[in-house]
């Protein structure tokens, strides 16, 4: 009898896991609360792991390149008002390739819905489990159809947690938030753009950082930028009372800069807001019995890590992987995918402490310092890309 699995989220995670036990020959049913699939979202650069994951799952030839070319131009704006170049996300090793979430979204929904030689994965709208009992022979789930309010109870071989970094399975399984999520003091609103900001190209990326925040501004080949604000807090609870654009308002009202006057005045039109505490997960296991975690449940790099989505998809890719290469022992299969994933999931939270300083400096000896480090490397980069120029041009 074919094996059944249920997977909680319909997000990055949950469709990547979904479409990996497909593959592993289990049946997959995935469960999300919201009443329909998202669209849109804030800027995500897949980097060479999770391009692999996305071939791997067989979904890559649905998603499409938006890098403006060369990576386009990025700007920083100075205290004293002044453009320096700079170095964007696009710039990093690895040549990322620029999406949004949705593409990614889109793209694994496109791959859960079969290529006529897989069957569709079973998707449920409006739904989320009330209690998780697993009994050792199997995992029984009291399911409720919020849409109409009824409880019913089904029987699986494995729950996979894929439902965010506020997991329900998580808690119920594994116990409080508290003791998994780490607090960083620090708020991001990511946002799509509806126009770039005005008198800068359409593919150039802006940066304005100081001591506690910060506006970036990323841009693409073929559609408007998206946009992100992040600050420094120690107070991470009254961030959520009260108007949200007003509160980002006065946070950045002493840094009257083009960047982030157009990012305040574009936020109250955004048709999809994030506005959230940043957090990593840490966890001693990722697994318990016949229940696994993945995704931002399990691990939660964070904005700052810029590997959120890669994880998503290279979680998924590899719980199938492991489930094809241990058929008849799910013990042995989630071992060895979390001893795979293990090393890379605590290289990039460790390297996600340094990258935040990068995106939000946390005071103005680090302001200064990271200037000074972009500014080499910006020299350091156009170096390469002359020699690189001269050598393409020697060659012809």
């Amino acid at each position: 009898m074919q094996k059944r699995a249920l997977v909680v989220g319909l997000g990055i995670a949950g469709m990547s896991a979904a479409i990996g036990l497909r593959q592993a020959g289990w049946q997959p049913v995935i469960v999300e609360r919201a009443p329909e699939r998202r669209i849109g979202g804030y800027f995500v650069g897949l980097m060479p792991e999770g391009r692999r994951a996305a071939a791997d799952l067989g979904i890559a030839g649905h998603l499409p390149a938006r890098n403006p070319p060369d990576g386009g131009k990025t700007w920083s704006l100075t205290r004293r008002g002044s453009l320096e170049p700079g170095l964007g996300f696009l710039h990093l090793p690895g040549d990322p390739l620029a999406v949004i979430r949705g593409d990614l979204e889109a793209a694994l929904w496109q791959g859960t819905l079969g290529d006529g030689t897989s069957e569709p994965v079973d998707v449920r709208f409006a739904t989320k489990p009330v209690e998780i009992d697993d009994t050792g022979a199997d995992v029984r789930v009291l399911l409720e159809d919020t849409g109409t309010g009824t409880w019913y109870r089904e029987s699986f071989d494995l729950v996979v947690g894929a439902d965010g970094l506020r997991s329900s399975v998580r808690r119920t399984v594994f116990g409080p938030h508290e003791n998994h999520m780490t607090t960083w003091d620090t708020m991001i609103c990511a946002f799509e753009l509806q126009e770039q900001v005005p008198s800068f190209a359409r593919a150039d990326s802006l940066i304005s950082a100081r001591a506690g925040r910060a506006a970036w501004v990323f841009s693409f080949a073929d559609r408007p930028p998206t946009a992100m604000l992040t600050y420094r807090t120690g107070d991470i609870e009254g961030q959520f009372t009260g108007s949200r654009v007003e509160r980002l308002r006065t946070v950045f009202s002493e840094m009257d800069d083009p960047v982030v006057r157009h990012a305040l005045d574009s936020v109250e039109r955004a048709p999809d807001l994030l506005f959230d505490s940043v957090h990593q997960v840490k966890m001693p296991r990722w697994s318990r019995g016949k229940v696994v975690l993945v995704g931002d449940a399990a691990w939660c790099l964070n904005l700052f890590s810029g590997m959120g989505a890669t994880s998503g998809l290279l979680g998924g890719a590899e719980l199938g992987r492991a489930l094809r290469e241990n058929p008849d022992d799910l013990g042995a299969a989630l071992a060895s995918w979390e001893s795979r994933l293990r090393p890379f999931i605590t290289k990039h939270q460790r390297i996600a402490r340094l990258k935040q300083q990068m995106f939000v400096p946390s005071s103005r000896p680090a302001e200064a310092l990271r200037s000074v480090v972009l500014r080499l490397a910006c020299t350091a980069r156009e170096r390469r890309l002359a020699r690189t120029r001269a050598a393409e041009g020697s060659a012809s």
